[in-house]
């Protein structure tokens, strides 16, 4: 049981709006996959997983334990695991999770236990390099592939799919039409080649932001579900789901010429009063916010980090602030103060939110 006072809670409202907003840009038919991975965007994946699996059509992890810990939820939704490896094959199969099948490699092994168990028509996905350069078959291996699944009924594919390398960027626009037109000349040699349709999809957040007539059969829907557009106008459109939130644990009176926190780096020019939270870098807080350049908010005022982020506690000024031990403290609950935070740490919004430790308690409100 984690009973840890810094809690984040995630906004169910907030995640249902949010996919709500991406479907209004999309055919009606057109299926939506959460993404889920890295517990669910820093926020918890099986909880996220849980409060969504009668509104979506898939979901997303990473990594097979990933989807074993929604299926140990009692989750029945069809879960794609994006990354999977040959020696979780077995438990893929066990878990009911569908693997993403990227190279012969891990092809050829999955259709060897699919052969020897045997399986039949077990959901599998092919995803296809089309300029990311990450994971994924080339086209120029579609002949074996169709070769070898024309020869088994043990399994069977589910949907083919590629990854935008630059959907965000208006830029980068001919790269990424490039991108779609490699994976509709897929597609077609697939459709004329096998007996039945896979899904298609390609379309991850921003994608379905610039390039929603290529939505195929399913989009795949991540940071866009968790209140981020990649893009001021988009952002403004959708609700922050990640909300950190911690207490006062003690305040201090601090007299002229004293120092606060590792290595002295505050030192009061005049009387002033500082209060110590439970949260620190260990909890996802990057050091750059320290010494005034992050702030939270206690009792709607803000209060400067001083001195630096410590591993487990920030401390902040509150020599103007009306506030008690104890008091809720605010460490962000908006767009605009994760926008903040990712600025100062001069990152993204992605690790910002990622970086929310498993220690810190996780609960899930509507």
């Amino acid at each position: 049981m984690n009973n840890h006072v810094t809690v984040l809670e995630i906004d169910g409202n907030a995640l249902v709006h949010n996919i709500n907003y991406f479907k209004q840009k999309l055919n009606s038919e057109t299926k939506i996959l959460a993404v889920v991975k890295a517990f669910g965007y820093g926020s918890d994946g099986v909880k996220v997983a849980e409060f969504l699996q009668d509104k979506v059509d898939y979901f997303a992890v990473a990594y097979t334990h990933e989807g074993i810990a929604i299926r140990e939820a009692n989750i029945d939704t069809p879960i794609l695991v994006l990354h999977p490896h040959i020696q979780n094959l077995q438990d893929i199969v066990n878990y009911r999770l569908e693997p993403n099948l990227y190279n012969f490699q891990i092809f050829n092994a999955f259709l060897e236990l699919a052969d020897k168990a045997p399986l039949m028509n077990y959901p599998i996905h092919l995803k296809f390099n089309t300029g990311l350069n990450r994971l994924g078959f080339w086209h120029t291996d579609i002949p074996k592939i169709i070769s070898e699944l024309k020869k088994t009924s043990h399994i069977k594919v589910q949907s083919i799919f590629s990854h935008l390398a630059a959907s965000e960027d208006l830029e980068e626009q001919e790269f990424t039409i490039n991108q779609l037109n490699n994976f509709a000349y897929v597609a077609q040699q697939f459709y004329k080649h096998l007996n039945y349709e896979p899904m298609l999809h390609i379309l991850n957040t921003s994608g379905v932001v610039n390039f929603a007539q290529a939505q195929f059969d399913m989009v795949r829907i991540g940071i866009g579900m968790y209140g981020f557009g990649n893009e001021p106008k988009e952002t403004a459109q959708l609700k922050n789901t990640h909300n950190l939130k911690s207490i006062i644990s003690q305040i201090h009176h601090i007299q002229p010429g004293e120092t606060v926190g590792y290595n002295r780096a505050f030192v009061a020019k005049k009387a002033s009063k500082s209060a110590t939270i439970p949260v620190g870098h260990a909890d996802g807080l990057s050091r750059k916010l320290g010494n005034k350049k992050g702030y939270v908010l206690i009792n709607n005022q803000k209060a400067k980090i001083i001195g630096n982020v410590c591993m487990d506690m920030i401390m902040v000024d509150i020599t103007k602030v009306d506030c008690k031990e104890g008091d809720e403290v605010i460490v962000f609950n908006s767009q605009e103060m994760i926008q903040h935070i990712t600025d100062v740490s001069e990152t993204i919004v992605y690790e910002t939110l990622t970086g929310i430790s498993p220690r810190v308690k996780k609960v899930l409100k509507t």
